[in-house]
């Protein structure tokens, strides 16, 4: 009993980190301007596809490979968001919120539609972080491949946490996303933040993607089965709030894998979706409740 805990627990918190990655980088998203990107659940799936694609340029007697690609991973992955910012955002930062909403709409079918025909429909296998054994953990037989995943979704998040706490250029960030005009009105170039914040959403939007594609696969159309849970996570933990979401998203994945350990995983969904809604109709600012004036 307690070694068939132990291990939904670890495959509960290695999938809610993951998520955790991916609700981050969509509120960062949020704060900095004020609008839904939702091609961010396509830059997670992409960055599988990188993954599995820079996989196939490493020797087969690599132990640690997804360990040496994410580096390279997130790298690609910023440069792509500073691509959507670039041509989805830029060009409308003017224009009402839905305008932004459609174009990143598109531009998350375009990314999409292009990996299909590049790569094809069929799933594929992402690159283990440091190999496929299992250890040992009171009784249960738990995957090295989970472990790693939560350790290097921690080290990823608490650098997060450092980055926008500890150093100057993070107060920036955070200053720009609460308040752009006295911002601006400071010597905060806008520019520069908002793109800075679009490359932090696409790096965690990658390493979320090469964390997953090794457990769960990667397919083409996965991007808004991403975008829909890092959509609910911030609903639950509160509209804007960084860390409420990343939190939401972690209670999700122990939610989902509990429920469909116990009955399925489409019993699981449905109950997800109905406790959003009861959510919203008893506390509709989220369980942590965004504080006003205050996003960060």
């Amino acid at each position: 009993m307690i070694e068939t805990a132990v291990q939904l627990l670890a495959t509960a918190l290695a999938l809610g980190s993951a998520y955790a990655l991916v609700a981050l980088g969509f509120v960062l998203i949020i704060n900095a301007v004020g609008a839904v990107n939702f091609a961010h659940g396509d830059l997670v799936m992409a960055g599988g596809f990188v993954a599995v694609a820079l996989a196939t340029l490493l020797p087969d007697s690599l132990v640690l490979p997804g360990l040496i690609l994410l580096p390279g991973v997130l790298a690609v992955m910023a440069v792509a968001g500073i691509g959507l910012a670039g041509i989805a955002y830029a060009p409308l930062r003017k224009a009402p919120p839905v305008s932004i909403f459609i174009s990143t709409i598109a531009v998350g079918l375009i990314l999409q539609h292009a990996i299909s025909i590049g790569a094809g429909p069929q799933p594929r296998l992402g690159p283990p972080l440091i190999g496929d054994g299992l250890i040992d953990l009171v009784g249960a037989a738990l995957s090295q491949q989970q472990l790693a995943t939560i350790a290097v979704a921690g080290v990823l998040c608490g650098a997060v946490h450092v980055l926008l706490n500890q150093t100057r250029f993070g107060r920036q960030l955070r200053a720009a996303a609460q308040d752009p005009e006295m911002a601006r009105a400071c010597g905060i170039d806008l520019r520069i933040t908002v793109g800075a914040t679009f490359a932090l959403a696409g790096a965690l939007a990658g390493g979320a993607g090469l964390l997953l594609s090794n457990q769960y696969f990667v397919t083409p159309t996965d991007g808004a089965a991403f975008m829909l849970k890092a959509y609910i996570a911030t609903v639950v933990g509160g509209w804007g709030r960084v860390w409420g979401a990343a939190t939401a998203a972690l209670g999700i994945a122990v939610f989902e894998v509990i429920v469909a350990t116990a009955v399925s995983y489409l019993v699981a969904e449905a109950l997800l979706y109905l406790g959003v809604l009861v959510l919203l109709m008893v506390r509709p600012q989220g369980l942590f409740g965004e504080v006003e004036g205050r996003r960060a």
